[in-house]
């Protein structure tokens, strides 16, 4: 009975140590993990608390600009082991493509068959080889549009690409575009409507939510559809893909109107000032924000002795005289602003 009660009790103490191992293997794991994960979020200066932290890759060293503490050191260099001093090589020694992007309908991940004649080592391809080359290239244009719905994309897509060349939106603007409209692709949403119409009402739901505002007139001037069908698929478009689009601001528009009119930033800051105190009076409210951000400019040229005519005011915010006369008779009054004409 002393030996079975002695086995049993080595076999409860063995458990007990194992169990204890196991437990310390688990919390050294925590503890390496945790300080991994500090080490590699490192956003403050733990002397001086600022968050100005500056990498020195010479050194590769983690340094605050403010007070000079080396807050980590040996940090690894996650770029390419080569270097480049200009474009070419960056180009030839480069290993990979182009980024992935939702402007194009197969998303840039196909490969293409370059138009220029020429070999990898950049000579000229003979005679005899051209003939092969341009039915490869026929061939690899069929391949990339196989069927209706990447028809539909790539002359979408292409049909964006130059709505938004001529209106001379930013590259995020253009990408959310392109997810837009394959939402609407992808909820059928496109039957029964010109895929012009659609293109445009997806690029002016991308203008507002990318805040670079738009308006329907700019986009039915350089679309092949009219004003009312765009703001009609624009309306159908945001109910069914429930879009959340605030109505555009005023101020919005303010730095593109002063750059076009050619006014200083004097000028700028005083009309988006004149705007917000509207906005805070409700003086914007039920009006277009075009009007009003024309004639809050119109003041603000008065005021800062840089004036300009209510017709060249006209012009480039595309609205008509009568319009500015009155927003800016409105503002003027509601703000007791004084206007020496």
């Amino acid at each position: 009975m002393v030996e079975v009660e002695r086995e049993r009790y080595s076999d409860t103490s063995e458990r007990e140590k194992i169990r204890e191992m196991i437990k310390a293997r688990k919390e050294k794991e925590k503890e390496k993990e945790k300080s991994s994960e500090t080490e590699s979020s490192v956003t403050k200066c733990p002397e001086c608390g600022s968050i100005n932290l500056e990498q020195d890759y010479e050194r590769a060293e983690l340094v605050c600009s403010d007070c000079g503490l080396v807050v980590d050191a040996e940090l690894v260099d996650e770029g390419p082991e080569w270097r480049a001093f200009d474009h070419d090589q960056r180009m030839k020694r480069s290993r990979v493509g182009a980024p992935m992007t939702y402007t194009i309908h197969d998303k840039g991940l196909s490969t293409m068959i370059d138009w220029r004649n020429r070999d990898s080592y950049g000579k000229s391809i003979s005679s005899k080889n051209r003939a092969q080359l341009y039915r490869l290239r026929k061939w690899q244009r069929r391949i990339r549009v196989s069927n209706a719905t990447e028809r539909n994309l790539a002359f979408a897509l292409s049909e964006l690409d130059r709505m938004a060349s001529a209106l001379g939106l930013p590259r995020t603007v253009r990408e959310t575009a392109a997810v837009v409209y394959r939402k609407a692709v992808d909820k059928n949403l496109i039957r029964g409507r010109s895929i012009e119409g659609v293109a445009a009402a997806a690029l002016y739901a991308a203008c507002r939510q990318c805040s670079v505002p738009r308006t329907l007139d700019e986009i039915g001037e350089v679309s092949r559809v009219s004003r009312k069908e765009i703001g009609r698929t624009y309306r159908f478009i945001s109910r069914e893909l429930s879009l959340k689009l605030m109505p555009t601001s005023p101020i919005d528009y303010v730095p593109r109107f002063c750059s076009g009119l050619k006014l200083k930033g004097e000028v700028q800051s005083k009309g988006v000032e004149i705007l917000r105190q509207a906005s805070e009076k409700e003086l914007t409210s039920g009006r277009g924000p075009t009007g009003v951000a024309a004639a809050a400019i119109y003041i603000a040229s008065i005021l800062c002795g840089e004036r300009r005519t209510q017709r060249e005011v006209a012009d480039v915010a595309g609205v008509t005289e009568v319009t500015i006369r009155n927003r800016y008779k409105e503002l003027s009054e509601e703000l007791d602003i004084e206007i020496i004409l």
